[in-house]
């Protein structure tokens, strides 16, 4: 069975996903502008490229932190 489209709002979904693609990375260390970058270009992601902002990045990058750690 196919797996949902991701979207913004599945930000733990998309934390495991860059965990796994990004092992070797800091998720503080990541600028916003290249975290949408990557979200955006994640294998399933099917979420809008305009209606990211800078509170669904933040939850991203702690949710990626929490992932990892």
């Amino acid at each position: 069975m196919p797996e949902r489209p991701i979207q913004w709002t599945d930000v733990y979904v998309i934390a495991e996903k860059l965990a796994e693609l990004h092992p070797d990375v800091k998720p503080l260390s990541v600028r916003f502008t290249d975290l949408h970058k990557w979200v955006v270009e994640l294998p399933g992601f099917a979420g809008d490229p305009m209606k990211s902002n800078e509170k669904i990045l933040e939850a991203i990058q702690m949710a990626w932190l929490e992932e990892i750690e």
